[in-house]
This record gives C-alpha cells, sequence and structure tokens, in this order.
C-alpha cells in the first residue's frame, strides 16, 4: 500500500476540520468521500430538507491564492456528477446546495477556515 505524503495527510486532516465545523453549525454528515467512478464528493451533510455536496480545500498558506480557488470548471462538473448519481441512488428530490470549505493551515495548527456557500458561483 503506498504511503501518504504530507499533502495527502493534512488534506485528510483538513476535512475531518470542515466536518467538525459543519456539525457545530447544526448540519449532520451524511457521507464522507462519496465516490461515484473516478469522482469524490469530500464531504455531504445535511441540515433539515438540504443536502449540502461539500468540497473542501486545503492550503499551507494562499501565497498562491485562496484555497477556493483551485476549485475549477472539471471539478465542478465531476462534483455535479457525483452530486446527480447520490441523488439517484438515494432517490433524492431535496434541495441541494454546493459549498467549498478552504482550511489554512496544516495538521498542526489550522489558521483559518473559510465556507463559502453555494461556493460554485
Amino acid at each position: 500500500m503506498p504511503t501518504k505524503n504530507i499533502a495527502q495527510t493534512f488534506g485528510q486532516y483538513a476535512e475531518m476540520v470542515a466536518a467538525d465545523f459543519l456539525v457545530q453549525k447544526g448540519f449532520n454528515v451524511v457521507a464522507q468521500n462519496f465516490r461515484y467512478k473516478r469522482f469524490e464528493i469530500d464531504l455531504i451533510v445535511k441540515k433539515d430538507n438540504l443536502i449540502v455536496f461539500v468540497e473542501v480545500k486545503a492550503r499551507k498558506n494562499n501565497l498562491f491564492g485562496n484555497p477556493e480557488a483551485f476549485v475549477n470548471q472539471k471539478k465542478i462538473r465531476a462534483l455535479r456528477l457525483a452530486a446527480a448519481h447520490y441523488l439517484r441512488i438515494k432517490n433524492s428530490e431535496q434541495a441541494i446546495r454546493f459549498d467549498i470549505i478552504a482550511v489554512l493551515g496544516s495538521s498542526e495548527k489550522v489558521t483559518e477556515i473559510v465556507h463559502l456557500e453555494d461556493g460554485f458561483y
């Protein structure tokens, strides 16, 4: 089994931080790392009658731009396909939203969390 590099380890840590952050905001985590074909949704959370598909982006700093700037059109299309599949298999017609959570820092210390609701628009 391949070993994980520092970026992968921090990415997984950032997903846990994001999940905790959303739980504190009243969301329930219904899935983590949901996969459809080669696409993945980091977090799927629910609050009331809203399902939110969350892309988590983590960076050490914003020297090369804010983490959310790295969600490109290709990634957005992939997330939409995976979300459509999730809704299909769950037979869900609930309202949905796509959010981005940007995490700055490291596994030792998170310096900033930014939650962008409707982050693709």
